[in-house]
């Protein structure tokens, strides 16, 4: 996503979103694999186990 940065004098600079990754160490077909994970995905994926 994008947006803007705005400063006290409310000049308008872009700027981009970026998601929160992480290494995790996921299950993957019964084998453990460091995978790059946002942080809203190991939030969902702990509240399905």
């Amino acid at each position: 996503m994008s947006g803007n940065n705005v400063s006290h004098s409310k000049r308008r600079t872009r700027r981009r979103f970026m998601p929160n990754l992480q290494r995790v160490h996921v299950l993957v077909s019964e084998r453990s694999v460091r995978r790059l994970v946002c942080t809203r995905c190991i939030r969902t994926q702990s509240k399905v186990r």
